[in-house]
């Protein structure tokens, strides 16, 4: 594998545009469980709870089990390495930008700037009237300590706040996912990190970078759809990967 990560790392080294694109595999590895697998969240939860129309239905009921369900699945985790290796990577101008599916906001914290977020960020609430957005840690709080009566309100016009990520029963917010479809084409040198390529329409974005002639790069412990147009495939953990294309990038580049 040394060969190859040293390969892939004289790549992107020489790519004018580099894009990484990270799912569920990233959470997993700092102890946050993904969605859909045995022992998941949704194995743990009914999803039906956490459906748009039972936010418009029960906003009180909603906040009290979003307040329950963030506390058990994402407070604790901190960034992994594989964070800390993207968040470096673009410190040091290696990487553009970096896409996610996933919510926990753990990118952020590891120091990546600004990265596109398609299905939304938990670390944030939204108005529903005036679109604000704040700190959602507050709000969870005040939830759980009964210092709200129901669903918090928005500070501004007094709207009902809702956490900023993509409900079931709501469609993907158009700007990031435009963005993220720009970054992919525009991007010479893609990078997919713990993603099983399986949900649409973050799932075509490799191959809107591989039809623009982007060195396709896919790291995930199992096989993906974008495997065969890929240039480099690494089936192993993003811990131990990105780290040693970050290692092999930066220390090759001084």
């Amino acid at each position: 594998m040394h060969n190859r990560v040293s390969e892939a790392a004289a790549r992107l080294r020489a790519a004018d545009k580099a894009v990484a694109f990270t799912g569920a595999g990233l959470s997993t590895a700092s102890g946050i469980p993904d969605f859909r697998s045995d022992g998941g969240i949704w194995d743990r939860y009914d999803p039906m709870d956490f459906h748009i129309r039972r936010f418009e239905r029960d906003p009180d009921g909603f906040w009290k089990d979003r307040a329950a369900m963030v506390t058990e699945v994402y407070d604790g985790h901190d960034p992994n390495t594989a964070h800390d290796a993207l968040a470096s990577l673009e410190a040091d101008g290696y990487l553009d930008c970096t896409i996610t599916q996933n919510v926990d906001g753990l990118h952020h914290a590891a120091g990546s700037d600004d990265p596109v977020t398609i299905h939304g960020t938990g670390s944030r609430v939204a108005c529903r009237d005036c679109e604000t957005r704040f700190d959602a840690e507050p709000y969870y709080e005040a939830v759980r300590e009964g210092d709200v009566n129901g669903a918090p309100a928005c500070p501004t016009c007094d709207g009902t706040l809702k956490p900023d990520v993509v409900l079931f029963g709501e469609q993907m917010p158009f700007g990031p996912l435009n963005r993220a479809r720009t970054l992919a084409r525009e991007s010479d040198y893609f990078l997919v990190a713990g993603s099983s390529l399986s949900v649409e329409p973050a799932a075509s974005l490799p191959d809107l970078a591989a039809d623009t002639g982007s060195t396709l790069v896919v790291v995930n412990l199992e096989e993906t759809q974008a495997d065969e147009r890929a240039e480099f495939v690494f089936h192993a953990d993003v811990t131990d990967v990105l780290p040693a294309l970050r290692a092999a990038t930066t220390e090759a580049g001084r």
